[in-house]
Protein backbone atom coordinates (compact mmCIF):
# COMPACT_ATOMS: atom_id res chain seq x y z
CA UNK A 1 0.00 0.00 0.00
CA UNK A 2 0.91 3.22 -0.80
CA UNK A 3 1.88 6.02 1.66
CA UNK A 4 1.14 9.15 -0.21
CA UNK A 5 2.40 10.42 -3.55
CA UNK A 6 4.78 12.91 -1.89
CA UNK A 7 6.76 9.76 -0.15
CA UNK A 8 6.53 8.20 -3.39
CA UNK A 9 7.97 11.00 -5.28
CA UNK A 10 11.07 10.85 -3.02
CA UNK A 11 11.45 7.32 -2.96
CA UNK A 12 11.43 7.46 -6.44
CA UNK A 13 14.01 10.35 -7.14
CA UNK A 14 16.24 8.21 -4.58
CA UNK A 15 16.09 5.02 -6.63
CA UNK A 16 16.88 6.79 -9.97
CA UNK A 17 19.65 8.63 -8.07
CA UNK A 18 21.50 5.37 -6.88
CA UNK A 19 20.46 3.90 -10.44
CA UNK A 20 22.40 6.14 -11.77
CA UNK A 21 25.11 6.25 -9.53
CA UNK A 22 25.61 2.77 -10.24
CA UNK A 23 25.13 3.21 -13.87
CA UNK A 24 28.40 5.54 -13.99
CA UNK A 25 30.51 3.17 -12.05
CA UNK A 26 29.56 0.47 -14.62
CA UNK A 27 30.79 2.70 -16.62
CA UNK A 28 34.09 4.00 -15.54
CA UNK A 29 35.17 0.44 -14.58
CA UNK A 30 34.71 -0.78 -18.16
CA UNK A 31 36.08 2.47 -19.53
CA UNK A 32 39.24 2.01 -17.37
CA UNK A 33 39.53 -1.31 -17.93
CA UNK A 34 39.69 -0.69 -21.76
CA UNK A 35 42.58 1.83 -21.28
CA UNK A 36 44.68 -0.10 -18.97
CA UNK A 37 44.62 -2.94 -21.87
CA UNK A 38 45.55 0.16 -24.14
CA UNK A 39 48.41 1.69 -22.36
CA UNK A 40 49.64 -2.22 -21.50
CA UNK A 41 49.67 -3.15 -25.50
CA UNK A 42 50.53 0.34 -26.97
CA UNK A 43 53.70 1.74 -24.24
CA UNK A 44 54.00 -0.47 -21.22
CA UNK A 45 56.87 1.59 -20.24
CA UNK A 46 54.47 3.95 -19.62
CA UNK A 47 52.06 4.17 -17.39
CA UNK A 48 49.65 6.87 -18.24
CA UNK A 49 45.92 4.98 -17.24
CA UNK A 50 46.57 5.81 -14.05
CA UNK A 51 45.43 9.82 -14.30
CA UNK A 52 42.18 8.97 -15.88
CA UNK A 53 41.97 6.72 -12.82
CA UNK A 54 42.23 9.35 -10.48
CA UNK A 55 40.45 12.06 -12.19
CA UNK A 56 37.77 10.16 -13.07
CA UNK A 57 37.63 8.17 -9.61
CA UNK A 58 37.28 11.29 -8.13
CA UNK A 59 34.19 12.16 -9.78
CA UNK A 60 32.89 9.06 -9.29
CA UNK A 61 33.74 9.64 -5.32
CA UNK A 62 31.76 12.49 -6.06
CA UNK A 63 28.58 11.42 -6.83
CA UNK A 64 28.73 8.46 -4.31
CA UNK A 65 28.56 11.29 -1.71
CA UNK A 66 26.13 13.32 -3.35
CA UNK A 67 23.74 10.10 -3.51
CA UNK A 68 24.54 8.35 -0.40
CA UNK A 69 25.67 11.42 1.69
CA UNK A 70 23.75 14.46 1.06
CA UNK A 71 20.94 13.26 -1.12
CA UNK A 72 18.68 14.30 2.08
CA UNK A 73 20.15 17.59 2.95
CA UNK A 74 20.44 19.35 -0.35
CA UNK A 75 18.36 22.52 0.70
CA UNK A 76 19.02 24.27 -2.93
CA UNK A 77 16.82 21.97 -4.78
CA UNK A 78 14.53 21.57 -1.73
CA UNK A 79 13.86 25.38 -2.09
CA UNK A 80 13.86 25.20 -5.87
CA UNK A 81 11.44 22.55 -5.82
CA UNK A 82 9.14 24.49 -3.12
CA UNK A 83 8.87 27.27 -5.20
CA UNK A 84 8.29 25.23 -8.62
CA UNK A 85 5.33 23.66 -6.62
CA UNK A 86 4.32 27.16 -5.68
CA UNK A 87 4.39 28.50 -9.40
CA UNK A 88 1.95 25.67 -10.32
CA UNK A 89 -0.54 26.36 -7.75
CA UNK A 90 -0.40 30.10 -8.49
CA UNK A 91 -0.80 29.71 -12.43
CA UNK A 92 -3.90 27.32 -11.37
CA UNK A 93 -5.22 30.23 -8.77
CA UNK A 94 -4.73 33.07 -10.81
CA UNK A 95 -6.66 31.75 -14.15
Amino acid sequence: MMQNASDYEHARRRAVAKYQFYSHVAVYVAVMALLVVINLLTSPGTIWFIWPLIGWGLAVALHAARVFLLADRNTIVDALTEQELQRGNDAGQGN
